[in-house]
């Protein structure tokens, strides 16, 4: 069979074979499959209208459109795919418990609150574990991410119960889902004053995506206008059906400021967890897990939140997460003391990475530290190409021209003193939606303090630096006040989010719209060896004024656009503007072909304002 030909270039003809690349490949990658010259690639995809270095991360719309031209089935391999055959080739495996059914044993269950904000999640936590988190709050807002492990009784038997902390506020959407993705069991709380909200629904549609049963709390039953019958009425719509309607959803009506039927709820938690779920782990193999928060703390180095779901973390394993790896030097509970393992369902705060992992990164023990460096390189590369190859602008040959043309764009670099956070934040930032002729591009990211290489980063690429509960140390703050960079710090999202969506706007071009002045019928037409053709008119609308921009129309049709009344005059005198009604003569800048019955018609351009 003939080589198909893309351009005059010949490419080598596959026989409807599957390629399996990884997300963000080169062409290089490509030819290396089918045994195929790189050149002749990069030929080919400039002929097909893109433009790619052989080496260049591509996207998968671009594999897929040059594997059609040569018959050949491209399957991207997805992250997870791609992270599971990378685990194999190491003889690992990721989220399965190793051995038998009597391996097994149980284990706590993993609890999620959520809600609506001021709806009293945050009390509710505080008044389970009994610590007050509330005053370290900015702005109402919970800013972290913690772990917390409470221990309650059911028929007559002390039962542990695991809490995720996630942030209520409505811009952590993907850290909300995320800790929904690595739960057992939402408690959805829902003020008895105040009923459904749009964050309410947020948090059901979360807990139903990742298919865990939800135990409902109907909070604030000691304030005036409580109704826990009307929130019952109202979330059966959404489908959860309380028990004593016939359904399967428990609700319990508690007050978490005055710590009204905690118990009740925390026995709900376990009923529904042993009603509906087979809550069991083998405690005997290498632990696995979820990192559920990571921040950079200055005295102890890298810090992260880790779940044990799987498996028993010990000091001293060798452990992975994401594109970080490490030791686990030490281990602390949710008290500040002293962890030697930890079981499965167990949260504890690992110290012994070598970098920040990130927030909901999932974690494993591996059997030496050469494997789990490994592991983080590769996957540390992966990350890099996907992330080049999505951030590639596709050009076409047809839109050559215009894509070449300076875009107005804002770039930032993010710091933040958690993965989460800032991971959050981001992902609210680039929702921004202000049309297609600003583009926001985040260039870096990170846990820390803002520090000199930002700063330099900031001035090469014309940036503005945002702070998250962070600061920039000394040096970093003299820098960027010498080179005019940029740093804004902020505590609350929601001030974020805001300024960088003012600042956008402000990148916009402007919108003008034409507003009509007036209307001239010519009716003499006289030639001047000085000035040119001279128009006799009479003003029949509005006004026309000296200066103005001008078009001319033919039985209604424009003849010509973009003119500039030149002169204007009343008689022999020259007049800055004339009404209706009245005659005029006007010459229109470089027109010479006026004729009796032709109309001029002036209009201005008004800047409009963006809403």
């Amino acid at each position: 069979m003939q080589a198909p030909s893309v351009g005059g270039v010949r490419l080598p003809r596959g026989n409807g074979e599957i390629i399996r690349l990884r997300r963000g490949s080169s062409l290089t990658d490509f030819a290396e499959k089918i045994d195929a010259n790189p050149a002749a690639l990069v030929q080919a995809l400039f002929h097909l209208g893109e433009m790619v270095t052989a080496t260049q991360s591509v996207s998968d719309d671009v594999l897929e459109l040059l594997g059609q031209e040569m018959n050949y089935r491209i399957q991207v391999v997805s992250p997870e795919d791609e992270d599971r055959e990378l685990l194999k080739s190491f003889d690992l495996s990721y989220g399965e418990d190793s051995g038998g059914e009597d391996d097994l044993e149980s284990r706590p269950p993993v609890v999620t609150v959520m809600g609506h904000v001021d709806h009293g999640k945050t009390r509710l936590l505080d008044t389970i574990r009994h610590a007050n988190v509330m005053g370290g709050e900015a702005g109402g807002i919970t800013q972290h991410i913690g772990a917390y492990q409470v221990a309650t009784e059911l028929d007559g038997a002390e039962r542990l119960i695991t809490f995720i902390d996630t942030p209520g506020h409505e811009a952590f959407t993907a850290m909300r889902a995320r800790g929904a993705r690595s739960t057992d069991i939402a408690v959805l709380v829902v003020a008895a004053d105040d009923g459904v909200m749009p964050q309410t629904v947020e948090a059901i549609n979360h807990a139903k995506a990742a298919g865990v049963p939800i135990v409902v709390a109907v909070n604030k039953i000691d304030k005036p206008g409580a109704d826990p019958t009307r929130i019952r009425g109202q979330l059966t719509e959404y489908g959860l059906v309380p028990e004593e309607y016939g359904g399967d959803t428990m609700f319990v009506d508690i007050s978490a400021k005055e710590g009204t039927n905690i118990d009740a709820l925390l026995e709900a938690i376990l009923l529904t967890a042993d009603a509906s779920l087979d809550l069991r782990a083998n405690p005997d193999m290498e632990a696995q897990g979820v990192a559920i928060e990571a921040h950079l703390d200055r005295g102890r180095g890298p810090v992260a939140t880790v779940l044990v779901q799987r498996g028993t973390l010990r000091v001293g394993d060798s452990v992975v997460a994401g594109d970080a790896y490490g030791r686990v030097r030490r281990m602390i509970d949710e008290h500040g003391d002293d962890v030697i393992e930890a079981l499965p369902s167990r949260p504890v705060q690992v110290i012994g990475f070598t970098s920040v992992p990130g927030a909901g990164d999932n974690f494993l023990v591996v059997d030496e530290d050469r494997i789990a460096r490994q592991i983080a390189d590769r996957r540390r590369t992966r990350e890099r190409n996907a992330d080049l190859a999505s951030r590639r602008r596709r050009v076409s040959l047809e839109d050559l021209d215009q894509a070449l043309k300076e875009t107005s764009e804002l770039n930032l670099i993010l710091k933040g003193d958690n993965s989460g956070t800032v991971e959050a934040l981001e992902d609210a930032l680039l929702k921004i939606d202000v049309g297609d002729e600003v583009q926001l591009r985040v260039i870096s990211r990170g846990v820390g303090g803002i520090t000199e290489s930002d700063i330099n980063l900031a001035i090469a690429d014309n940036t503005i630096v945002l702070g998250f509960n962070v600061r920039a140390d000394g040096k970093a703050a003299a820098l960027a006040n010498r080179e005019g960079v940029e740093i804004r710090y902020y505590s609350v999202i929601y001030q974020a989010i805001d300024d960088i969506e003012q600042a956008l706007k402000g990148m916009l071009k402007p919108i003008y719209e034409e507003v009509s002045l007036g209307r001239a019928e010519v009716r003499e037409v006289f030639r001047s060896s000085k000035v040119g053709t001279i128009a006799g008119c009479m003003v029949t609308s509005g006004e026309i004024r000296r200066n103005a921009k001008a078009r001319l129309l033919r039985d209604n049709v424009v003849v010509r656009e973009d003119l500039t009344v030149s002169s204007l005059r009343r008689f022999k005198d020259d007049a800055s503007s004339v009404r209706e009604g009245f005659e005029c003569g006007i010459t229109l800048s470089n027109l010479q072909d006026i004729r009796v019955g032709d109309e001029v018609e002036t209009y201005e351009l008004r800047e409009k304002p963006r809403t």
